[in-house]
């Protein structure tokens, strides 16, 4: 659906695990091998995958300053079991945040929008107003005010439902 470009650094995982289902037509990309592969899943972590899925799809609906579609677990409470440790480069001095332990999902989030932060970029991580979408894009815009996934097909039906109703 989404033709803009992916997120920055880590902030594509969390784009594409909120693009794992496609609320439209009910197709969810956990479902498939391909789909837990892309992610680094095995099927027992789906339900887990699901959950945050969800309460991320919430924080970047509240980005773009829509109210969360349904009642969710709060991000805090599913990362917390997340540790994130400060790693140094001692080549260049640069520094990250990884996870403290083995790599789940839930760290691997958690490390990326922790460097979001730090990077600014968090915000601009948005869900699309269109209540049958709610699919994750990266807010590029100047002014940082992006509604829709798409221009061309939900900004369009949505300035077509307003016409119509006039």
């Amino acid at each position: 659906m989404n033709a803009r470009s992916p997120a920055p650094g880590g902030l594509e995982l969390v784009e594409a695990l909120v693009n794992t289902a496609d609320l439209e037509s009910g197709a969810d990309r956990l479902d498939t091998p391909e789909g837990r592969a892309e992610l680094g899943l095995r099927e027992d972590e789906v339900p887990a995958a699901r959950e945050l899925r969800e309460s991320l799809r919430a924080a970047l609906l509240a980005h773009a300053g829509h109210s969360a579609h349904r009642t969710v677990t709060p991000l805090t409470d599913l990362l917390a079991p997340a540790p994130l440790r400060l790693v140094f480069d001692a080549g260049d001095g640069s520094a990250a945040l990884t996870p403290a332990g083995p790599p789940t999902l839930a760290s691997r989030v958690a490390s990326a929008v922790a460097q979001a932060l730090i990077a600014g970029t968090w915000d601009r991580l948005k869900a699309c107003e269109a209540a049958d979408c709610h699919w994750a894009y990266y807010d590029r815009s100047p002014a940082g005010r992006g509604r829709w996934c798409s221009m061309q097909v939900c900004g369009a039906r949505a300035k077509m439902r307003r016409y119509r109703a006039k």
